[in-house]
């Protein structure tokens, strides 16, 4: 039998608000940004102290390979980052240098994108010579990947409607991305499946969680690259809430599974104040990070990429 691993992939973030410049090169494959938009992100990282991010992954991939143990498939569960250290490309010759013969590879955003999921894909598979691949293009729709929201939505669902008064309405967020890459183009390419996954995402958790009395969805985090990108955003949103009255206000993003800039700083900063200034209190509930039912999602996937692995090679 060939030996089998399995390889997650996540976004990766700098240590130091030093590294920032160096990462955002990255990010962009190279392109600068302006100086003024570094320094801005900077003095995010420098708000949140550091983001988690990395060592989260790194603790999730231990709770994954006990999991695939203890349901009997035993694998190797590395991890490789896109944008920072360790990178795809370290990460998988490291692989193919201990002998692997098969990946089962999952991305860690559910959604699926051509400008995520995609770029994660093409950079495994430039890597991959002799290695045989089961890339999961995306699992918006897994029910434990609902659950797990679901499981962190409803505590913090009751507890802030007891304090209202009243049932507090649901904002659910993902990362936007640029309108250019979601459309069909000339070439014939067909519309990115990422905004209907992400509403779907959303959908799913609310139907777990019927206490809700009503929920929106927004994009948020919208970059600093020309051209416009997908919305509406959580400003206009927030904005179109404070006119019609509400006053409290749970987000949770769906589009992230564990704390990082985009949520210690983004939601809990940027969109809280944004908030407060329009007069609505604005929590949000715990990310998922290494839930035990978000472990369960992650290790049933990487399953049935082992499996379809070995019974294509029978």
């Amino acid at each position: 039998m060939a030996k089998q691993a399995v390889l997650l992939l996540a976004h990766g973030t700098p240590e130091t608000v030093e590294q920032v410049p160096e990462y955002l090169l990255k990010v962009t494959s190279g392109r600068p940004l302006p100086q003024s938009v570094v320094e801005e992100i900077q003095h995010r990282y420098s708000l949140i102290g550091r983001s988690p991010l990395t060592e989260i992954t790194f603790e999730l991939a231990c709770l994954v390979e006990a999991k695939l143990a203890a349901q009997g498939q035993p694998a190797r569960v590395h991890c490789a980052m896109r944008n920072w250290h360790p990178y795809i490309a370290d990460v998988v010759h490291q692989m193919r240098a201990t002998g692997v013969e098969e990946a089962a590879v999952l991305c860690l955003a559910p959604q699926n994108s051509r400008t995520s999921v995609g770029l994660y894909r093409r950079a495994v598979e430039a890597e991959a010579s002799g290695l045989r691949i089961d890339f999961t293009e995306g699992w918006a729709q897994h029910p434990l990947l609902a659950e797990a929201f679901a499981e962190c939505l409803r505590p913090a669902l009751t507890k802030l409607s007891a304090e209202a008064g009243a049932p507090v309405p649901v904002l659910f967020t993902a990362h936007s991305v640029p309108t250019r890459t979601v459309e069909p183009n000339e070439a014939g390419q067909p519309a990115d499946p990422y905004a209907d996954e992400a509403r779907h995402t959303a959908a799913l958790v609310a139907e777990r969680v019927p206490e809700i009395p009503r929920w929106y969805f927004a994009f948020q985090s919208q970059g600093a690259s020309g051209g416009p990108w997908i919305g509406p955003t959580v400003e206009q949103t927030l904005d179109s809430l404070a006119t019609s009255g509400i006053r409290t206000l749970l987000l949770q993003p769906i589009g992230f599974l564990c704390d990082h800039v985009e949520i210690l700083y983004d939601v809990d900063i940027l969109f809280r104040g944004y908030a407060a200034k329009l007069g609505i209190r604005l929590e949000r509930p715990e990310s998922l990070n290494t839930s035990p039912t978000l472990v369960r999602a992650i290790a049933d996937l990487a399953g049935d990429g082992l499996e379809r692995l070995q019974a294509s090679a029978e």
